[in-house]
């Protein structure tokens, strides 16, 4: 692959992307729809509409939060932000992987009809082979682009992941006037990467290069701390997120803002600067010295994973805080939720956390474990505290949502429906006639789940297919009203609902543009 060259492979890339797009586009309802009600550019703080800051997390499990369970990890300012508002306790992800998950969020596509439907890598994890993921088409609607047309500055603050440089896909080509942070979803496999990007061009960060997957040397001892020194750097890229965050905040306080913050906690690798991890010194450590699965090496991968999340909460709590100072709090919504479950890559140990509460499933899974996620709405004054709703929603309900509260219309492609009578605890909220999921590995697996509740029955189908199954495999059944954590497959007593199941997986999805993303795909080395 050094032998190509980067910015030609990843126009071609790029250029694909949008050519498989165009007869979408032009015959099937996919072109941007200009927004009826167009807001002036510009507005003064006369106009009182509402700041909405969206922020996720990154391999965040539904247990891993205080206010949804996590008895060993500290997260104060989310359990007081839950306190303060409502907790949405059936919030679907996008996908059980990063960038499928996000493409949902920010374009308000379902997973069988959103363009990017897998982690399709461009490049390697050098810096100069930085080449991002499949990127977004061009055109293509998105959160940030909706905002825009609504007259609100608009910011992407931490991970992207939907196109790397030089494609159609950067955030400033797909709404986003400020952006800051990792392109490439890769790079944010290292804390400390030697940059990130301020809109189009890298911003230096004082590290050194680090691989960030390798294993110990042989030889090395795993239980002396001086074998993990030569993977410690000084400028923590999540602290930089927030900063950057904190300071958006302030400079753009007199008009209405839209910041979607991302953060890349509590991915793997597991990194975070020493003071976090004191207060977690007498967690038990099971230590490998290889960082799980080939991540860089840490000597106490759970005391780690705690400090991250701390970090990030610790973070929260400054973006509450600055709103409050600048008595924006009253008219600013904050969203915070995680773009899928979490992962064991890294090497700290789920169970000893309780990382997926009582669901089923982790990342790469499609049982709730996988795709339910801690999810959190705040907004003083208007979102009554300490509410709790179980209304089955997912990440394509946010673009109609933030269309909801910039007073104007969504795009006629969206999947979504709007969260805001939920919000707002008005009774006429919307409600999905099903949910559905999919989800396609590098190695040639496919998975697809659906949810669909009639009356009181929350049924919920998964389909697996592998090397043993790949026509026509069994669909596995549970009624999650009973049964959330999955354990009882009840499909041999409801062929009825089998057979609906199996409809509705042909009917919620198109053909996706790359192969590998289709259920009839194999790899021939498979």
């Amino acid at each position: 692959m050094k032998n190509f060259n980067k910015k030609n492979f990843v126009s071609i890339i790029s250029i694909l992307a949008f050519t498989v797009g165009i007869q979408g586009c032009s015959d099937n309802g996919n072109q941007v729809v200009l927004l009826d009600n167009k807001a002036d550019i510009n507005q003064t703080r006369t106009d009182k509409r509402p700041n909405i800051i969206y922020i996720l997390a990154d391999d965040l499990g539904y247990g891993d939060v205080g206010a949804f369970g996590q008895t060993k990890i500290k997260t104060p300012s989310l359990d007081q932000m839950a306190k303060q508002g409502m907790r949405l306790t059936q919030h679907y992800a996008g996908s059980t992987v990063c960038a499928p998950s996000r493409a949902s969020l920010v374009t308000g596509k379902q997973p069988g009809t959103v363009q990017i439907r897998g982690n399709f890598e461009l490049g390697t994890f050098l810096d100069e082979e930085e080449w991002g993921q499949m990127p977004l088409r061009p055109g293509t609607e998105t959160i940030g682009t909706l905002m825009q047309k609504a007259g609100y500055e608009t910011a992407l603050i931490g991970k992207w992941g939907l196109g790397g440089p030089d494609s159609y896909g950067t955030p400033n080509k797909q709404g986003f006037t400020h952006f800051f942070g990792y392109l490439d979803q890769k790079q944010a496999h290292n804390h400390y990467p030697t940059h990130l990007w301020l809109n189009e061009d890298k911003f230096p960060l004082n590290n050194e290069y680090l691989d960030p997957h390798q294993f110990l040397p042989e030889g090395a001892d795993a239980d002396d701390p001086a074998s993990y020194l030569p993977y410690k750097r000084e400028d923590y890229a999540q602290q930089r997120i927030a900063d950057d965050a904190l300071r958006y905040i302030e400079e753009n306080q007199h008009k209405p803002f839209f910041l979607y913050l991302s953060f890349a906690a509590p991915h793997a690798a597991l990194q975070a600067p020493e003071e976090e991890l004191e207060q977690y010194s007498h967690f038990a450590e099971n230590t490998n010295g290889g960082g799980g699965q080939g991540y860089i090496p840490v000597q106490k991968p759970n005391a780690t994973r705690a400090g991250m999340i701390s970090h990030l909460d610790r973070s929260i709590g400054n973006v509450l805080a600055k709103l409050k100072a600048l008595n924006l709090d009253e008219n600013t919504l904050v969203i915070f939720s995680s773009d899928n479950g979490p992962s064991w890559e890294g090497g700290a140990d789920l169970t000893f956390f309780d990382s997926n509460g009582d669901n089923r499933g982790y990342k790469r899974d499609l049982y709730e474990g996988g795709i339910r996620m801690p999810t959190i709405a705040w907004w003083p004054g208007k979102i009554k505290e300490n509410t709790n709703s179980n209304h089955v929603s997912a990440f394509w309900d946010i673009m109609p949502t933030l269309a909801d509260l910039a007073e104007v219309k969504a795009p006629a492609e969206t999947d979504g429906i709007s969260l805001l009578p939920t919000l707002l605890s008005r009774s006429n909220q919307q409600k999905h006639k099903h949910l559905y999921w999919e989800f396609h590995n590098n190695n040639g697996e496919h998975a697809q789940a659906i949810r669909l509740d009639i009356e009181s029955d929350q049924w919920k189908a998964v389909r697996l297919y592998n090397k043993q199954n790949r026509i026509d495999p069994p669909i596995e059944l549970y009624n999650l009203a009973l049964d959330q954590t999955e354990q009882f497959n009840i499909a041999s007593a409801h062929p009825e609902i089998i057979e609906k199941m199996k409809q509705l997986m042909i009917e919620s999805r198109t053909q996706a543009d790359m192969d590998a993303w289709n259920f009839d795909y194999w790899p021939k080395a498979n």
